[in-house]
């Protein structure tokens, strides 16, 4: 009597291979956007993060601050990988922008009062990203 054979057969793993394949096809380009939009969400909030710490900053001296982020002596703190760049700041303004070390070549920006627009932010306390 024969004995029967066990396994899978050549094509039965071909057909596994492509199928695998096919899905991570799909699953790749969304995991991909999906990490993207995270480090946006991650710069927008350490955006709005640092409009609440200048308006506190402003009530305290009269002026927004001006210097490095961290700010020294204070709780004004970027997220891992973020870094925030203040552009400009004033008595009557202050401008910022944000980027991520995974995410190059894409900014966020916001500004406020008289300073001038950060690109791509086009209208004051709005945080925009490119």
């Amino acid at each position: 009597m024969k004995q029967p054979s066990r396994g899978f057969t050549l094509i039965e793993v071909l057909i596994v291979i492509v199928i695998i394949g096919i899905l991570a096809a799909i699953a790749i380009p969304k995991y991909t956007k999906t990490k993207e939009k995270a480090y946006f969400a991650t710069m927008r909030t350490d955006l709005r993060n640092l409009e609440t710490g200048q308006e506190a900053y402003h009530q305290l001296a009269g002026a927004y601050y001006g210097g490095p982020i961290p700010a020294p002596g204070s709780d004004l703190q970027a997220s891992t990988g973020v870094t925030i760049t203040i552009v400009e700041a004033t008595a009557t303004g202050w401008a910022a922008t944000a980027t991520h070390t995974s995410a190059s070549g894409r900014t966020c920006a916001v500004f406020s009062g008289t300073a001038s627009p950060a690109a791509p932010a086009t209208n004051p306390d709005e945080i925009v990203c490119q």
